[in-house]
Formats: C-alpha cells, sequence, structure tokens
C-alpha cells in the first residue's frame, strides 16, 4: 500500500472520536490540509478545556483502508473529486464516506424514497413501481435498505441503478434478511456507509444514514409514515437540506399514514406516480416555503454576543439537547447567526460538550 500522508490524516482526523463533521470541515478550512490539521489539534483542545484528545492510530487507519479495498470498496473524502457533489454541498457534508459498486449513479439525478418497515401490501407495491418508473426514466433511487418501503424501492430500481446507505460499516449487513438485496445493489447499484468497516449499527447511526439518504437526493417521497418515525426525520432532514419533500396519501384510519399525511397538511407536495414526482420537480419553487415546524421569532442576540464567544458558546450549549438538532435550529433558538453558531459549536465538540453530525446536526454530550 502506498502511504499517502495527507490522506491518512484526513482519514485519521475524521475517524478520531470527539471530532465530527463541523470541526472537520473548519480545520480543514483554517489549518489548509489534514496533516496541519492533526498538527495543531492538541493545542487547540487543551484551549477548549479538554485535558487530552486521543487520535486513532496510523496503523488503524491503514487497517481500514486494506479491510475496505480487500471487501471491493473503497474510501472517499469530502475533497476527493468524484465525492458526490450534492452531498458535498450539504454543510458540513461527511467527511468520508464508504462506496461499493457503481459510484457513477451519483451523477445521474437521484430521488429517495423512504417510508414504514412494517408496511402495508398496497404501500410496498406502489413504492415499487413509483420507483421503477423513476428509474426508467433516468433517476436513482436512494433509500436505507429496511424492511418494508426501502426493500420495496430498492427492489423497484434494481434493474437501472439504486443507492443504499447503510448505518453500519460497509461490510455489515442490517437487517440481515436483506443479504441478499445487499448483494444485489453492490453489484448493479451502490452501497453508501459513514461508519467504520465493521462497525455494527447503533440507534443514534440511523439518523446520520438518513441525512445521506436525503443528501445525496434532488428530494425525498415518504411513503406511509407514522406520526413518530425516521421517515419524519428523513423529511426534516431534506427541509434542512433545501430538498423537496413529498409524499403518497393514505387512509386517514391507518397509523401507519398519520404522518406522511400529516407532512401533506403541511405542505409537502402529494405525489401518486413517478409522473407527479417528476413532474413537481420539473416546476421550479423554493422547497423551504414548507415549514414541519414554526420556529419562534429569534432573539435579538447576535449584536451583543458576536464578540463574546463564552457567552454565545453557554446560550448554545442551553439550546442543545442529545436529540440532534440543526445549527439552522440552533441558530432561530438563539438568534445568534449561522456562522457564529458554527464557530462555537467547534469549540463546544473539541471541549467534548457536544457532537456534531453531518448535514449541520449537533447533540449535547451528557
Amino acid at each position: 500500500m502506498t502511504f499517502d500522508a495527507e490522506r491518512f490524516a484526513c482519514i485519521q482526523l475524521a475517524r478520531t472520536p470527539g471530532i465530527g463533521p463541523l470541526t472537520y470541515s473548519k480545520f480543514l478550512a483554517t489549518y489548509g490540509s489534514g496533516t496541519e490539521a492533526i498538527r495543531a489539534l492538541p493545542e487547540r483542545a487543551a484551549r477548549a478545556g479538554r485535558r487530552e484528545i486521543r487520535l486513532i492510530a496510523l496503523k488503524q487507519v491503514e487497517q481500514e483502508i486494506q479491510k475496505t479495498e480487500k471487501f471491493g470498496a473503497r474510501i472517499l473524502l469530502s475533497s476527493d473529486p468524484d465525492y458526490p457533489a450534492l452531498l458535498k454541498a450539504v454543510a458540513p457534508a461527511p467527511p468520508l464516506i464508504t462506496v461499493k459498486g457503481h459510484l457513477d449513479l451519483v451523477n445521474r439525478p437521484c430521488i429517495a424514497m423512504v417510508g414504514a418497515r412494517n408496511a402495508s401490501a398496497a404501500g410496498m407495491k406502489l413504492a415499487r413501481t413509483i420507483a421503477y418508473d423513476l428509474g426508467a426514466s433516468g433517476n436513482t433511487v436512494v433509500s436505507g435498505l429496511a424492511r418494508g418501503i426501502d426493500t420495496a424501492a430498492h427492489h423497484g430500481a434494481l434493474e437501472t441503478g439504486t443507492i443504499a446507505v447503510i448505518a453500519g460499516g460497509i461490510d455489515n449487513i442490517y437487517p440481515a434478511q436483506n443479504r441478499d438485496l445487499y448483494e444485489q445493489i453492490s453489484e448493479r447499484g451502490l452501497i453508501v456507509s459513514e461508519s467504520m468497516f465493521g462497525h455494527e449499527p447503533k440507534a443514534r447511526d440511523f439518523p446520520r444514514r438518513n441525512r445521506i439518504i436525503t443528501g445525496l437526493s434532488r428530494a425525498v417521497i415518504v411513503v406511509e409514515a407514522a406520526q413518530r418515525s425516521g421517515s419524519l426525520i428523513s423529511a426534516r432532514s431534506a427541509l434542512d437540506q433545501g430538498r423537496d419533500v413529498m409524499a403518497v396519501p393514505g387512509s386517514p384510519l391507518d397509523p401507519r399514514t398519520k404522518g406522511s399525511n400529516g407532512l401533506l397538511k403541511s405542505g409537502a407536495t402529494l405525489v401518486e406516480s413517478a409522473e407527479d414526482v417528476l413532474d413537481a420537480l420539473a416546476d421550479p419553487h423554493d422547497p423551504r416555503q414548507f415549514s414541519l415546524l414554526e420556529s419562534e421569532s429569534p432573539q435579538d442576540s447576535e449584536q451583543v454576543l458576536e464578540n463574546d464567544t463564552e457567552a454565545a458558546e453557554a446560550l448554545i450549549l442551553k439550546s442543545l439537547s442529545p436529540v440532534p438538532t440543526s445549527i439552522t435550529d440552533i441558530s432561530a433558538a438563539t438568534g445568534l447567526s449561522y456562522s457564529i453558531c458554527s464557530s462555537a459549536l467547534v469549540e463546544l465538540e473539541l471541549s467534548g460538550l457536544a457532537n456534531s453530525l453531518p448535514g449541520g446536526l449537533v447533540q449535547r454530550v451528557l
């Protein structure tokens, strides 16, 4: 294996516990390279009040690269020219992703499909039909390899190429019942993971996966989603990223469609076929006109706090919880600008008080 010091440094920084996408991107922008960022990290962490931050060993980086390549996959850094352009535009983008299969599928228009795991037979049939028709129209269908709607969407678009974003490592097939589907997608489509090779998915990994699904896509279609479901998290992620949100209507008597019908009440685009999806995408509009939650009026605190970093950090920390929250929402809640929030959150992450996730999500560390 050829040793590329800069590439190894970037992977080492991205894989170090306590360094999320926000801090990674800020460090590379500030110091100009992964090598320089690694050199500056101990002193910056100490200034933030953290006694010690342990970088993962370069040997671990080398082992991950070797295992990944032996598995037939490869690691893409956000600075690589073939890193997916739409995902790279998400702020902050995942520092690295691992891919297996046909990466050229990201260059076609990508549309996400998500929905209930315990989906109805009718919902799965419709999802499969829409996915098939979208694929036949030259689009790539993106989903999460879960049971139910995800599985139906992947099967529908398998012939033309589909992307499965998974929560675990690139080698970790979850759920196990989708092993055959995983193998078919890796041969004919594309598997994408942000996690380290060998990682078994935990609950906290799925919101990150959802943001990559929507980050790769122009729009997200929700088919059968309960009132509190991962599909609604995906819809919120799509809104944060400026993507279109669409939903298939369902019976008001079916609890599996309460969430998706709620999206329609909030202003999501109603779709019943691939033709509806393509017509909606052809009609230029601002997807951010649709809001799932009404934000409170921001406090007039930016002018007071723009030169008081400690006060800004305290205010932001107070607004955080263990539930991942977008920087946009933190900005709205505190009245601080996005840039001030981003800078303060880097210091909070370095101090071990917060974690950043791809696409501008942040959570408090308890």
